[in-house]
């Protein structure tokens, strides 16, 4: 007389292992990141091939259609900001691909005339 007994499934190999990678590599990301400021407005920079970059937390936004944006500022509300910061530094400015070259320029000589220190404008490294 012979009983069969019910076969054992063979364990199965553990997901452990995997989730603790998942997981060291999602901090590694997290610490990694390097988190920036959203843009008030849709904006394409136009493109550049200098090596250059610039780092600055006060950006003077210029979309497409010429809007101005700096920290919570928006249109002629910009000016004053700008020109009663406190440190020297140049201004950043990231304007629209698609920007008229004549509004730029028109908005380049307000600043000039709200401020000494300078512009840079941000372009993507095409």
């Amino acid at each position: 007389m012979h009983i069969d007994m019910p076969r054992r499934k063979p364990p199965g190999e553990s997901i452990i292992p995997m989730i603790n990678v998942v997981f060291l590599l999602l901090i590694f990301f997290l610490l990694t990141a390097q988190i920036s400021p959203s843009t008030p407005f849709p904006l394409t920079p136009p493109d550049s091939s200098s090596d250059e970059t610039t780092h600055t937390l006060d950006v003077l936004y210029i979309s497409a259609t010429g809007d101005l944006a700096w920290n919570e500022a928006r249109g002629e509300a910009v000016w004053p900001l700008i020109a009663d910061r406190q440190d020297n530094a140049p201004v950043q400015i990231r304007a629209d691909a698609t920007t008229p070259a004549a509004m730029l320029a028109a908005h380049l000589k307000h600043l000039r005339s709200v401020t000494d220190s300078g512009a840079q404008l941000v372009v993507n490294k095409g």
